[in-house]
């Protein structure tokens, strides 16, 4: 089985987590888009909006808890308000019928 580990993290996360995550064992893809977002952050580019990155990783499930501590500590969520984490577990594929 997979799992889905969801990140709304600050920009400068980004770039980072692709290069310190890829080579992981259990993570079969990253994808990273850029938002923004008006509340979860202090650091506002735009006025009122701040730049964030979104980072979704499909994982084993037997090395989530590893892949999602890498995360974290390479986000430095540890030391600051940078961001959230969340897991969706059990992720499955849907086959349209045809």
């Amino acid at each position: 089985m997979t799992v889905e580990i969801s990140a709304l993290v600050h920009k400068d996360c980004g770039q980072e987590v692709l290069e310190q995550m890829a080579e992981l064992d259990g993570v079969k893809s990253i994808f990273v888009e850029t938002a923004r977002s008006d509340d979860l952050f202090e650091d506002k580019q735009f006025g009122e909006f701040g730049e964030a990155a979104v980072i979704t990783v499909i994982a084993q499930k037997e090395n989530k808890d590893d892949i999602f501590n890498s995360l974290y500590d390479t986000c430095q969520l540890h030391n600051t308000d940078q961001g959230i984490i969340l897991m969706a577990e059990n992720v499955i594929k849907i086959v349209p019928e045809t």
